[in-house]
C-alpha cells in the first residue's frame, strides 16, 4: 500500500521564497469527498494526476497517483469535479535537509498560505524552519477537500500566520 505521511502548517512572511527552486500552478477538484477518502483530478502546470487518498490517520493516509492525459484532466476538472476548484501555486523550499512545499491559494481560497512536509514515517522529528507558524495537520478544516465545501473566504474570525 502506498502510504503518505505528512505533516501542514501555516506560514508567516516572505523569508522562504528567496530559498524556492521551483514553483508550479496547480489546479485541482474533487470527484468523490466522503469519511472512506477522496477522488482528486489535478493538473499541474501541463500535467494530469488522478489520486485516491484513504481517510487521515493523524499524519498517515494511503495514496495512490497516477498520471493520466492533461486533457482528460481538464476535461474532469471543468464536468466532474465539485466547486469551487482549488488554485495555488506551488513552491519547493529545501530547509533542514527535506523539501518542503508551500502552498499560496488563490481564487476562492485566496489568503491562505501553508507549508506541507513529507516524512518517511510517522513521529519522524525534524527541524522548523523559522517561516513556519502552527501546525495544522490534523485539523480538518485544512484539508484541500474542506477548502471546497468551506471556502478560505468564507472563514470569518480566523486567520492565518501571515
Amino acid at each position: 500500500m502506498a502510504l503518505e505521511i505528512e505533516r501542514k502548517f501555516l506560514i508567516h512572511g516572505l523569508e522562504w521564497k528567496s530559498a524556492a527552486t521551483s514553483c508550479s500552478f496547480l489546479r485541482q477538484g474533487f470527484i468523490s469527498i466522503g469519511p472512506e477518502g477522496v477522488v482528486r483530478v489535478r493538473l499541474i502546470d501541463d500535467q494530469g494526476v488522478l489520486t485516491i487518498k484513504g481517510p487521515a490517520r493523524g499524519t498517515v493516509r494511503a495514496e495512490y497517483e497516477y498520471e493520466i492525459p492533461a486533457r482528460d484532466a481538464a476535461q474532469m476538472l471543468e464536468e466532474l469535479c465539485q466547486r469551487p476548484l482549488i488554485e495555488k501555486t506551488r513552491y519547493r523550499v529545501s530547509f533542514g535537509g527535506r523539501l518542503w512545499e508551500v502552498d499560496i491559494f488563490a481564487g476562492e481560497n485566496e489568503g491562505l498560505c501553508v507549508a506541507e512536509v513529507e516524512l518517511e514515517e510517522e513521529g519522524q522529528q525534524i527541524e522548523l524552519p523559522p517561516w513556519v507558524g502552527s501546525e495544522v495537520t490534523g485539523d480538518p478544516r485544512y484539508y484541500n477537500s474542506s477548502l471546497v465545501r468551506n471556502p478560505f473566504s468564507r472563514w470569518r474570525s480566523e486567520k492565518t500566520d501571515r
